[in-house]
Order: structure tokens, then sequence, then C-alpha cells
């Protein structure tokens, strides 16, 4: 137990030194240190991925997210890094897989159009949505409205990461970064700096409750689809089709926010 606090206290040296200073060497150190992190976000991304992704292009793009959360980690804020790294290192395996556009476009536009469902029927309504409502809307039924979901499920996981200004340009949010712990769920406990990041607290607040599980194990507790399917007590496919029905919920509604709707 001493030994864990002494090392606890070294890298919180280390961190406060590097802070300061910006020594290469110490960077390098917090890098090699970190790699093993790298690693295993990159091949929980893969998970959800076709073959044709490969796991060392993830682990590359993973690598510029990990220095990223380096250079900007304050360790005055007392979060843990590797809890602040994740969220970067997953953020830029998404940023180069949007940049070569993996996603057949026939997905793309099938995505799109679900999104285009949901703004219309919410700003018309002026509430969130059934998947009934949305399949009329689309002019297809319940059931090939959830085989539509499961089929661009690997475009919504990109969509969280999309990245919303809120008015000044060095001043972004994405959803991913506005999830909360199930502990903090509730916006009466968070301090809320913009406009942007209000939509989207009060959005995932407002979501179904097994959605809002779904994001909250997936991105907070760190478990993969199956161990998620284990815990709500569904099929993978179905955790699947929740997670791409909730983003589509949430960008809709940060869509309609930029409209003045919500």
């Amino acid at each position: 137990m001493a030994d864990n606090v002494v090392d606890e206290k070294s890298e919180l040296d280390l961190w406060m030194e590097y802070k300061k200073s910006r020594s290469p060497k110490i960077r390098e150190n917090f890098i090699k240190q970190y790699a093993p992190l790298v690693r295993y976000v990159a091949g929980k991304v893969a998970m959800g991925l076709p073959q044709s992704v490969d796991y060392d292009d993830l682990v590359g793009f993973g690598v510029f997210g990990l220095i990223d959360a380096i250079d900007k980690f304050d360790p005055a804020k007392h979060v843990k890094f590797k809890t602040y790294a994740v969220t970067r290192i997953r953020g830029a395996i998404f940023d180069e897989l949007r940049a070569i556009d993996w996603v057949p476009r026939s997905v793309r536009q099938k995505s799109r159009e679900v999104e285009e469902a949901i703004v219309h029927l919410e700003s018309k309504l002026g509430r969130q949505v059934s998947d009934k409502e949305i399949a009329g809307e689309m002019g297809m039924s319940e059931d090939d409205f959830n085989d539509t979901m499961l089929k661009i499920s690997g475009t919504s996981v990109l969509s969280l990461n999309d990245v919303w200004y809120t008015g000044d340009e060095n001043d972004k949010v994405s959803i991913v970064e506005s999830i909360e712990s199930p502990q903090a769920m509730n916006p009466d406990n968070l301090v809320e700096r913009d406009a942007i990041k209000k939509v989207i607290i009060e959005a995932l607040s407002e979501l179904p409750d097994k959605e809002k599980k779904v994001l909250v194990l997936y991105y907070y507790e760190d478990l993969t689809l199956k161990e998620i399917g284990k815990v709500l007590e569904v099929t993978e496919s179905r955790v699947s089709q929740l997670h791409t029905k909730a983003i589509a919920r949430l960008r809709a509604r940060l869509m309609n926010a930029r409209k003045g709707i919500f």
C-alpha cells in the first residue's frame, strides 16, 4: 500500500513538473507509460468496425490522442489522467476514421435520413418521439426501422464524438464529453458552462432508460456491447440498436437547438 502511495505521489509530481517545464523527457515517459491504454481503446473501437479497418492504424491514430491528452491535462482538476485520456484517444481515432471516410455512402445517407426524420418530428411536436413515430415518418414499419438502425450502428459511434461549437471557436464540446457517470446524471449537480452543454445534458436525462444505460456503460463503465447485453439481459445486436437510437436522438436535439426550437 505504501508503495502505491509513493507511486501516485511521484506521478503527480511529474505532472506538475511537466505542466511547468514541458520537458520532452517527461512527455516521452508518459507516452510510454500509457501506450497500453491506447492499444486497449483501439481494440475496443476495432470490435465495432469492419475487418477492413486495420487495428495498427487505429493504434497509430490513438497515439495522437494520447499526446494531445498529455499536453492538455491539468492535474489540478483532480481528474484521473486515464479517465481524461480515454476520451481524447477515442476522439482522435474517430477523427482519423472520419477523415478517411470509411463508412459506405449508402449507410451514411440512411443515417442522415433517420436524423432528419427525428429533427422534423421533434421540431413539430416539441418532445422526444417514439420509434413508431420515427418509422412512420420514414414510411416504414417499426421492424424495418430497427433493422435500419442496426445497419447504421457503425456510424453512430462516430457521431458521438462530433464537436459542437458554443459560439467561440476555441470553446467546443462533444457529446461524449458531456455524458456523466450515473452518480452525476442530475443536471442540478453540474456546472453548466454553455447552452450547448445544457442541451446535451437535458437530452441525455430524457433518453429512454435502456438507451441512457447503454451510453453510460459503454463510455464510462468501459464495457463492450456484449458485456452490456449481459447486464441488460438483451442480445448484443439489441444493444447496438439502443446505442444507435440514443445517438440519433442526441444529434437531432442538437440540430434543433441550433435552430432555436428547443
